[in-house]
């Protein structure tokens, strides 16, 4: 059986490495050749909206899945109800533009930033006026790890951040001053089976995450999350992983953003994890039952961005485990990630120093 998967990023090449002991094959279509997954399957090269090549992924695909959300919904969709694509569409439009994504929050009464549509200066104006400052002008689409946003402290902040945002349709969000910041990951399968991953506890530097811990917070946490979580599975008839992003502010769960794919926070469930949340995606998407969730140990994840460091000196630390995308090293592209898995939070916290003085100073 052949997966179909759009996009031959990181997230890709771990879905195909996840899926072969099960007996799955996979085929990709990315615009290079030159990809991580293109170094563990085959793949068609192209552009996301060529419906040629699209047609050909289905016809030779089971199954149709996506490594990222920007892709297209219109060429996916043109393929007809024919071809099976899961997540759901209708789960990746919502989260490809900001403004549909925070209406869908509310709709679901999960508790988010305040927030408003912005496609002018007197709109901002307006925006400003009504939320106040501080507060972040995002665009509504095409924007991760921090790209495409900016944050506003006064009002003379206004035509600078306007000019960031290139004339596209944005928003403005309230500014929340949060105590930290956790995802919650699940998967729900073609069958209706549901199964909720720890909580995680992330760090992000220059918006792009840097460290995860998990499990994270405490059980009233976890369960407010899952809440959440699960009340937008069954919203979409949903399958396959699915993330939230959450600000904490003195208790309190805001969501920020969702994403309906496997996601850098779940990388510690690979070895943390009885089931990691590559597997657990294609099992869901596949109709195979469900694994365990259950945490092995306290997991902590660090991402490698910029530059690698040695693979001797990270490979010393005891119960590491190094996964290397193959990619260029480049400013700000995460090149890979190491887990850590230990008994207790105070030896995972000892490891974890350790392995961030390496990354830190490029070892």
């Amino acid at each position: 059986m052949t997966v179909g998967i759009v996009g031959a990023g990181q997230l890709g090449r771990m879905l195909a490495l996840a899926g072969y002991p099960l007996g799955q094959d996979f085929l990709f279509l990315d615009r290079t050749d030159d990809t991580p997954g293109a170094k563990v399957a085959p793949s068609l090269r192209g552009e996301f909206t060529d419906r040629r090549l699209l047609r050909e992924l289905a016809r030779r695909s089971e199954v149709i899945t996506f490594d990222w959300e920007n892709v297209s919904v219109e060429s996916l969709a043109a393929l007809g109800r024919r071809t099976r694509i899961a997540p759901p569409l209708a789960a990746l439009a919502a989260s490809q533009d900001r403004l549909s994504e925070k209406r869908l929050f509310d709709r679901l009464g999960i508790p988010t930033t305040r927030y408003a549509a912005v496609d002018s200066r007197a709109s901002l104006l307006r925006a400003v006026k009504r939320i106040g400052l501080p507060g972040v002008l995002k665009t509504r689409r095409m924007g991760y790890d921090g790209k495409g946003q900016s944050v506003l402290r006064r009002l003379d902040d206004l035509d600078a951040a306007l000019a960031t945002m290139g004339g596209q349709p944005a928003i403005y969000e309230e500014f929340v001053p949060f105590d930290f910041e956790v995802s919650i990951i699940g998967a729900r399968s073609t069958r209706g089976e549901v199964a909720i991953y720890p909580l995680n506890g992330n760090v992000h530097r220059d918006g792009i995450l840097r460290v995860t811990r998990s499990p994270h917070g405490t059980a009233a946490l976890q369960r407010r999350a899952a809440g959440h979580l699960r009340r937008m599975l069954g919203h979409f008839d949903y399958a396959g992983i699915l993330n939230i992003e959450f600000f904490v502010r003195r208790g309190r769960l805001v969501a920020n953003e969702t994403a309906p794919r496997v996601h850098n926070s779940g990388h510690w469930t690979i070895e943390g994890a009885e089931t990691s949340q590559f597997e657990n995606h294609l099992r869901a998407i596949l109709g195979l039952p469900l694994g365990s969730t259950a945490a092995r140990g306290h997991a902590a994840m660090v991402n490698l961005i910029g530059t690698m460091p040695g693979r001797e000196a990270l490979l010393a630390i005891p119960g590491l485990h190094l996964h290397d995308y193959a990619k260029a090293p480049r400013p700000g592209r995460k090149l890979g990630h190491c887990t850590l898995v230990a008994a207790n939070p105070a030896a995972r916290e000892r490891r974890l120093r350790r392995l961030l003085r390496l990354v830190d100073r490029g070892a």
